[in-house]
């Protein structure tokens, strides 16, 4: 079973429709991003949890859809689904929210003989000003799984993953900060881990190489204080737990981050369905 082009085309249209748009300070619009989140994973099968939080004064919440409950080791698959500011943020980050709930209806539906459950994981409070913070919804998951001494496999990031470009030059590089050769054509997605953790990074890499529809890049940082831990994945790092993110290089190559161009028709969804599929072969045979 592929991932389907249309229901990945159908979530990021949803979400990028909201107004007004989905930001911290819109709870309305959050919510009905949440409800929508909610109602994909109950139409896939799974029973959600919602986990709420205070931050600002103000109630925040992720969603939460789980399979092989009954099992007591985990693997957490997450994505944002809140912006920056006024734009749709179809890049950022709802491509990465469709990429979640397609691997969840995928995960459903074949419904994998494996050892290990799997969190699906949507988050709120991904985005400044909360970023970096103990109010990230991200931050507030781990730390749960840490103080309830979960067993957890690793962790792994959708974060941007629709924006694509064969253009020569369009994949910009901080060569401070990149070793080694990589393309300057930002046709590629990327699993981004850190040295500490690289084994699991380097697993996953090599699973998502078997699509070869889609060029998959690794690179392991030094450590997650630099380009390496600018989603999600940061913050397993900080209790300890393999995590990793598959991103599309977000700034080095998208003109439109973080700007009311964000949209859409800039996304590439066949090559953000490739994304999916080969993620899914990872996350299926750990």
């Amino acid at each position: 079973m592929k991932a389907q082009k249309a229901r990945l085309y159908k979530d990021v249209e949803f979400l990028t429709e909201i107004r007004p748009f989905r930001n911290y300070r819109n709870l309305e619009s959050l919510k009905t991003a949440r409800e929508y989140i909610e109602q994909e994973f109950e139409n896939a099968g799974y029973k959600t949890e919602i986990q709420s939080w205070i931050a600002d004064n103000k109630a925040y919440s992720n969603v939460i859809a789980s399979y092989n409950s009954h099992k007591s080791k985990r693997l957490i698959i997450g994505a944002h689904y809140d912006v920056y500011g006024d734009q749709p943020g179809a890049d950022d980050n709802a491509s990465a929210v469709a990429g979640l709930l397609e691997t969840a209806r995928l995960i459903a539906k074949t419904k994998p003989d494996i050892d290990y459950r799997i969190d699906f994981v949507a988050y709120c409070l991904e985005e400044p000003p909360f970023f970096g913070t103990d109010q990230m919804g991200s931050y507030i998951h781990a730390k749960s799984l840490y103080d309830n001494k979960i067993d957890v496999l690793g962790m792994i990031c959708y974060e941007m993953i629709g924006y694509f470009s064969d253009e020569p030059g369009s994949q910009s590089l901080p060569n401070q900060e990149i070793p080694g050769n990589y393309p300057d054509v930002g046709n590629f997605i990327i699993v981004v881990g850190i040295e500490q953790h690289s084994s699991f990074s380097n697993r996953i890499h090599k699973s998502m190489l078997q699509n070869e529809n889609i060029d998959t890049q690794l690179i392991n940082f030094p450590d997650y204080k630099g380009l390496a831990g600018l989603s999600d994945q940061r913050n397993y790092w900080k209790f300890g737990y393999d995590a990793v993110m598959i991103n599309d290089t977000s700034f080095l190559r998208n003109p439109h981050y973080h700007l009311i161009s964000d949209t859409i028709d800039t996304l590439n969804f066949d090559k953000m369905t490739e994304v999916v599929n080969a993620a899914y072969i990872a996350v299926s045979k750990l």
